[in-house]
């Protein structure tokens, strides 16, 4: 079975598997196909907005699709809800990606 097939049986059986979505978001990048990627993303952020590690990767899928704005928005609110955590490492990556694209 490819892994793609595999997330999605595992996401049947646990539709609101954040680390499931995260994880079949990321095979649907590597094959080109932003669109499912980026509806997952938003899915798993709208679902559970604490998901820190997501807002990275819609971020940059979202500059790769031109939407320069929706990206920045992206990466703020991945700063906000990463400070909120206490997660550094996160809230450093998601500022270096938005200090790249604004500055």
């Amino acid at each position: 079975m490819d892994r793609i097939a595999q997330l999605k049986q595992f996401l049947e059986a646990s539709p609101n598997d954040s680390f499931v979505k995260h994880a079949l978001a990321l095979e649907h990048i590597k094959l080109g196909d932003d669109i499912t990627a980026r509806q997952l993303f938003e899915d798993l952020l709208a679902y559970e907005p604490g998901y820190t590690g997501s807002y990275y990767h819609l971020g940059k899928l979202l500059e790769r699709a031109g939407d320069k704005e929706a990206a920045i928005k992206v990466y703020e609110t991945g700063m906000a809800m990463a400070k909120a955590a206490n997660e550094r490492h996160t809230y450093n990556e998601l500022q270096s990606a938005y200090e790249d694209l604004v500055y």
